[in-house]
């Protein structure tokens, strides 16, 4: 699938979207709250235990897996985990600012948490913010290896990931102040991907944590989920069976993970309602398997193939149950694409800083640029840092330096 084929057809469903998108009688229009509610969780620190993996305890001064209370999607608190690392610079009169870190997309099963799988090349950058002489917390989010391992993670519930976020920079405060060691109120928020999603959902909803937050910088973060899915399909269409199996196959993971993640919370809908038959057998893989060519993408691609090479279907997908004719418009999912996952749906009045690459084909550009077009409608100022080389990998990788330059101008504004 060529690159300038997708972002053509993406722009296109952009913008059929966004003109059409809410006159389905069936949606639900739930307009997001502007009431947060401020974090009273009392002793938010369940436990700490060492964290050795991935080099961290050699590159910080404490290096923990920290279990930590949060309120979750069914506006309960639940346990939840994250990692926290102290810089072995000296504390500061004020003591050290924080600096959140917000992971891409893993999966939903507890296995495919980063504190449990590793950090998988993430760790490079949270090696170089500590070196800068701040203190790192990187949840896993709320269901992502969770104690009781019977929660699933909500996927790309913006105000889930949001309060994994705000609730773990309590938390840590709350350890590292019973440990003698001082935090500034000052934090911010870097993501990538899922994380660069999570990372504006938590500046939207930053004043649950009361402290100081300074801003965020999200990178090719997810948004206009509806557009990116039906852009997906549209690019591969008329394409022969072997261009649209790998397209297709991601973009039936990114919603297995969507329905995965809402199993047994209050908001659901079934795998049925979701996928035809074909598909809905396969997709439950996602609540035991990470994301990715070897784990859910993989066995949705193998469903495909494994059709294909039915001599009577002569190389066609045609016929081939994948979702359900108009699925989108279920009042469940409706919801969920329009505003439980859409980020920036109300004013965020600090700094937020948007990497985004023209040949990222995961989240094209045509999705940010709406993205940024409707949260500056709203007031939201947003420094847009663009590059027509740059992929969803390479946005991230080839930046490192830039992120903790941009870290260190939002701490001093």
């Amino acid at each position: 699938m060529k690159k300038t084929l997708l972002t053509m057809l993406m722009t296109s469903s952009v913008l059929f979207l966004t003109a059409c998108g809410s006159d389905n009688d069936n949606s639900i229009t739930l307009a997001p709250s502007n009431d947060v509610p401020v974090n009273t969780i009392k002793d938010p620190v369940v436990r700490v235990e060492l964290y050795d993996a991935d080099g961290m305890s050699e590159a910080a001064a404490d290096s923990q897996l920290m279990t930590y209370k949060m309120l979750g999607v069914d506006n309960k608190e639940v346990m939840a985990t994250a990692l926290v690392f102290v810089p072995k610079t000296p504390e500061p009169a004020n003591g050290w600012p924080i600096v959140a870190w917000a992971h891409g997309t893993t999966g939903v099963a507890d296995k495919c948490a980063p504190s449990q799988q590793g950090l998988n090349g993430t760790q490079y950058l949270l090696q170089k913010l500590l070196a800068a002489g701040y203190v790192v917390v990187a949840p896993d989010y709320e269901g992502l290896g969770e104690p009781s391992g019977k929660e699933s993670h909500p996927f790309l519930n913006l105000k889930s990931e949001a309060y994994s976020i705000t609730d773990a920079v309590v938390a840590t405060r709350n350890y590292l102040d019973k440990q003698g060691k001082k935090t500034a109120r000052q934090w911010v928020t870097v993501g990538h991907s899922q994380g660069g999603h999570a990372a504006l959902g938590a500046a939207q909803y930053a004043s649950r944590a009361q402290l100081d937050y300074k801003g965020t910088v999200a990178i090719a973060p997810a948004s206009n989920l509806s557009a990116i899915l039906q852009g997906g399909e549209n690019a591969v269409k008329d394409q022969p069976a072997n261009i649209q199996i790998p397209v297709l196959a991601s973009l039936d993971t990114f919603t297995a993970l969507i329905v995965a993640g809402m199993q047994g919370h209050q908001i659901s809908v079934s795998y049925a309602e979701v996928f035809k038959p074909d598909t809905a057998k396969l997709a439950p893989i996602a609540e035991t398997e990470c994301s990715g060519p070897l784990g859910v993408g993989g066995v949705l691609a193998k469903g495909m193939t494994a059709y294909v090479s039915i001599p009577e279907n002569l190389g066609s997908l045609k016929g081939y149950g994948r979702n359900q004719d108009n699925f989108m418009t279920l009042p469940v999912i409706s919801n969920f694409l329009t505003n439980d996952s859409q980020p920036l749906l109300t004013k965020v009045s600090t700094p937020v800083i948007i990497y985004q690459g023209e040949k990222d084909a995961t989240v094209p550009k045509a999705a940010t640029d709406l993205l940024k077009a409707s949260a500056e409608a709203k007031g939201t100022k947003i420094e847009y840092k663009t590059d027509p080389e740059w992929t969803h990998t390479t946005a991230y990788t080839a930046n490192f330096d830039n992120f903790v330059a941009n870290v260190g101008t939002l701490f001093t504004q």
